[in-house]
């Protein structure tokens, strides 16, 4: 399947029957897919007239107790970021898809990484967080998107699954689980007119009262703050004796576990470290592995936006260096080969 299809397959047999969105490439195969695939379960896809319409589309049907999900591209993600401030305000589930692209502005449609501010440090407005997954290959595109449903409901929050246009793009073998192997759970919260149960439920994020609105933030925070210390997740490879360490995510990751091997092979102790959470990011994953290394190497398509989360993680213990491509272009395994020497032979690691 394609990275696209794969994710549209993972939402159907997770249990989400509810898409609002709006074209854009490179993800446009994902709303090409469930336009098709959705009315097959009694589901509704529905193309907004805009992006601003989707997310607040996605707020209504997550307000009512709706497995529901958007996805889009960088463009379009920048529209959202109001309605997503305000659904995680309201801590209401949901899943949203950002396949990125080059930018800054509309940029191109060619695969980046560029959006990782965006994601993890909360593009819209107020104290927030979404949860942020990056696979790096169609199967775990496909498992992660039932996964990231399963969190929403967990924690009552936004979850993204970020990656980018190679991925959305290419095709590898996907493993397809049972149908509606997601279990989903009772909505008591949801404003479902009281169909369900006795009461009266409101969906909200306006809070006029200063002590009220603080009220709200200090739940969220001890909600993030479990968030932080539950679901840190990551992949290390090679790491026992490694004295160069790589930290890649998505497709960077991919390139980077050939480096390391080649790496290797030249008699360079080198490793690498994939988080597959970005936020939260796998800070204690990271220190746990200071101990040998000597140097860390970032690898991004970016000008170097996960580098400073590595740093923190790392804390002064040993030395950080970024090396990124930008605009769309993708790291070549020869060029980043050849950071690590220079890393390794110009006295770094010595």
């Amino acid at each position: 399947m394609k990275g696209n299809e794969a994710i549209g397959e993972g939402a159907v047999r997770a249990g989400c029957r509810y898409f609002f969105g709006y074209p854009i490439t490179p993800q446009s195969e994902l709303t090409h897919y469930l336009a098709r695939r959705l009315p097959e379960v009694g589901g509704l896809y529905l193309q907004a007239e805009s992006e601003v319409a989707s997310i607040n589309m996605v707020y209504g049907a997550a307000g009512a107790g709706a497995r529901v999900m958007t996805s889009s591209s960088g463009p379009g993600i920048s529209l959202m970021q109001e309605g997503l401030s305000v659904i995680a305000g309201a801590e209401l589930p949901c899943v949203i898809v950002n396949m990125m692209r080059g930018g800054p502005g509309l940029g191109n449609i060619a695969p980046s990484q560029a959006d990782y501010f965006q994601a993890t440090k909360g593009g819209g407005h107020g104290d927030y967080h979404l949860i942020v997954l990056a696979p790096n290959s169609v199967q775990e595109i496909f498992d992660m998107t039932g996964k990231a449903f399963d969190l929403a409901d967990c924690y009552r929050n936004p979850v993204m699954v970020m990656a980018d246009g190679i991925m959305a793009q290419m095709m590898e073998p996907v493993e397809l689980k049972d149908e509606d192997r997601f279990e989903i759970p009772p909505r008591p919260w949801a404003a479902s007119g009281m169909l369900d149960h006795p009461g009266k439920n409101l969906i909200n994020s306006c809070y006029v009262v200063p002590e009220e609105m603080e009220e709200v933030n200090i739940k969220l925070k001890e909600k993030y703050t479990k968030i932080i210390r539950e679901e840190q997740e990551c992949e290390g490879y090679l790491l026992e004796d490694a004295e160069i360490v790589l930290v890649a995510f998505g497709t960077a990751s991919r390139i980077c576990r050939a480096v390391v091997e080649k790496a290797r092979l030249l008699g360079i102790p080198a490793g690498l470290i994939r988080p597959i959470t970005l936020w939260p990011f796998p800070a204690d994953f990271v220190a746990g592995n200071t101990g040998n290394a000597k140097c860390f190497l970032t690898v991004e398509m970016n000008m170097g936006q996960m580098v400073e989360d590595v740093k923190l993680a790392v804390n002064g213990k040993a030395p950080v260096f970024h090396y990124g491509r930008m605009g769309g272009m993708v790291p070549v395994a020869k060029d980043i080969l050849q950071e690590v020497q220079k890393l390794y032979n110009g006295g770094v690691v010595k």
